[in-house]
């Protein structure tokens, strides 16, 4: 280069270094420190943790948590299709990481019914009964054997590596600051959603309920494949609906909210009914003598890490990406709703990460993928949870029973964890309530609960849920295709605009229109905005002395026209000029006369 060229060429870059914000800086003590405290939460809460003010509430509040989070854990298992001490190992490991990465204090994560289906439905899919039915070797009529042990094995295999994957998803959407894609899933949608998975969850128990053995089906129509390979159970689903729908409910909530002042902690109903049918099937050997099928081995202590097996990754990624927004949305929205409750924030890209390390690293040692729980979250609060201590003690429970008394529960009865599942659903039948609601309030957010239901119900809970997605989206088009609008008036004595159709107090201001269109001006609902600006206001444009249909759309094209442009109502006196209000609601509003 030649000198002058080079000194150009250097002042350029220092010129780009000094004012360019993608500049290099070194990393200074303050910006690590800044970086440690948002990956770790803890180290911001731990250090200033009031122990006389918070320490009883936490201990009283995870006991409760972990009364609850046992049974559920053995019971959401039998959803995963994965044997009841895999729920165990699920309700521990997950909680204990989240204590150090989550942002919430008062949500309860580990085992959730809707997750707990969806990965047993690909578990099902993967591993289905057919691949593991001996056939006789002599040729004889005996009937085909299951090999119950290798399939289990199986499936445990499949939900290990679904959440492995589930993790890595959740992890890098978290890094790559993704987690504003819960607003895509809107709350009708999520409603929705969540009853139609109640409905699966219900199908698939009533086999438990009853005792009797029919054939797990997944993926589309399976509802309706088990319905009709087993009529006898349809009287009996209708039934639990009717009772979850309308009503008491649970018998030990309405005491606990009846006694609220008057009891230390809550009663624990599920650890009651699992301490009750354990004992009775232990004291009337209900496995050996009448064959009613119970929980089983348990295994003594915790297993040895062991990698998952890759192999099987090409097959699960659509249901993985489907399980990981499930589980996030799930549990931001709860952790917002306590958070807004109790004054403080919580990161949603930080949820997304500790969501992801929790099911990530915890799949190493045969966990399936988690969530947060309504029905314990709701326990730990009204407990008094004041941090995520509570969870660890509460997780901590859950080690006792897998390390030293995990044999006490092995002649639990499935019936059992079976009414226990479904008593917890009745949160999520109560949603069916919200069709008269939304019918009133919104027809469009209604479309949305119903074709989330419909869909989740008939295609299955991956496929439903895209397809409710793709609703979802359809319908934020149609509102821009369709946006309301209207001519606002002056309510005397305040500083509202209603509208004047609706309205009979509003009035308008003497040679003035102010027109309201309730959403933003883009190329497919341009015509339609000039349609509707041309219904509202009945005007005509004089501009060089020409007459032409008003064509204004933004702010740019009336500066345009220039001092020359000036618009007539077509009501008054051609004399008399007329000014336009125009109001667009949109992601940029404009006003403008």
């Amino acid at each position: 280069f030649t000198l002058p060229v080079y000194t150009h060429i250097t002042s350029v870059f220092l010129h780009w270094y000094v004012t360019s914000p993608l500049k290099l800086r070194w990393c200074s003590s303050k910006k690590a420190k800044a970086a440690a405290l948002s990956f770790l939460p803890i180290l911001t809460w731990l250090p200033s943790y009031p122990v006389k003010q918070y320490l009883f509430s936490d201990v009283v509040s995870g006991l409760s948590t972990g009364v609850v989070q046992l049974p559920q854990g053995l019971a959401y298992a039998m959803l995963a299709a994965v044997p009841p001490v895999y729920g165990l190992y699920s309700s521990f490991y997950p909680v204990l990481l989240y204590t150090f990465f989550g942002t919430s204090r008062h949500i309860s994560v580990g085992t959730f019914a809707v997750i707990s289906l969806m990965i047993g439905s690909v578990a099902v899919r993967e591993a289905p009964d057919s691949m593991f039915t001996i056939l006789p070797a002599n040729g004889s009529n005996m009937s085909a054997v299951l090999d119950v042990e290798a399939r289990d094995a199986r499936r445990v295999q499949v939900a290990v590596v679904l959440t492995t994957l589930v993790g890595i998803i959740q992890f890098v959407l978290g890094l790559l600051r993704f987690g504003f894609v819960a607003i895509y899933l809107t709350e009708p949608l999520v409603r929705g959603f969540t009853t139609a998975a109640s409905v699966h969850v219900v199908i698939s128990q009533l086999k438990y309920l009853l005792g009797v053995k029919t054939q797990r089906f997944s993926g589309p129509l399976s509802a309706i494949y088990v319905s009709w390979n087993s009529p006898i159970l349809l009287p009996f689903f209708f039934l639990v609906w009717f009772c979850c729908l309308f009503g008491n409910g649970k018998k030990f909530n309405y005491l606990n909210e009846r006694f609220k002042k008057k009891l230390p902690i809550p009663i624990p109903g599920e650890i009651i009914v699992v301490i009750v049918s354990t004992s009775v099937s232990y004291g009337m050997s209900l496995a050996d003598d009448y064959h009613v099928d119970v929980v089983g081995k348990i295994p003594t202590g915790l297993l040895p890490p062991t990698a998952p097996e890759f192999s099987l990754l090409p097959s699960l990624v659509t249901d993985s990406f489907a399980v990981a927004i499930v589980g996030f949305s799930m549990g931001i929205s709860l952790a917002k709703t306590f958070a807004l409750k109790h004054s403080y924030s919580v990161d949603g890209n930080q949820e997304l990460i500790a969501l992801g390390l929790c099911n990530f690293i915890s799949s190493f040692f045969q966990t399936f993928a988690i969530t947060c729980s309504m029905s314990r979250s709701l326990v730990q609060e009204s407990t008094g949870g004041k941090t995520q201590i509570a969870g660890l003690l509460g997780s901590l429970m859950v080690l006792l029973v897998v390390v030293a008394i995990g044999f006490v529960f092995q002649p639990l009865p499935q019936t059992a964890l079976a009414a226990i599942i479904m008593v917890n659903l009745l949160g999520m039948f109560k949603q069916f309530r919200d069709i008269p609601t939304l019918w009133r309030n919104s027809k469009i957010e209604l479309a949305i609960w119903l074709v989330a239901f419909v869909a989740s119900v008939l295609l299955g809970l991956d496929y439903g849920l895209l397809a409710a997605i793709a609703f979802a989206i359809l319908t934020v088009i149609y509102r821009t295709q369709s946006p309301e609008s209207a001519i606002l008036g002056h309510v005397p004595g305040t500083g509202l605009y209603c509208d004047v159709d609706e309205y009979e107090e509003a009035a308008e201001y003497e040679g003035i229109k102010i027109f309201h269109y309730n959403s933003s001006i883009y190329f497919a609902n341009s015509d339609l905005y000039v349609n509707a600006l041309k219904e509202k206001v009945t005007c005509h444009v004089i501009y060089g002395g020409k007459q032409d249909y008003f064509r204004f759309i933004s702010r740019a094209t009336f500066e345009e026209w220039g001092p020359g442009f000036e618009i007539k109502s077509t009501c008054k006196n051609k004399d008399d000029s007329m000014r336009l209000l125009h109001l667009c609601l949109g992601p940029k509003t404009r006003l403008t006369s």
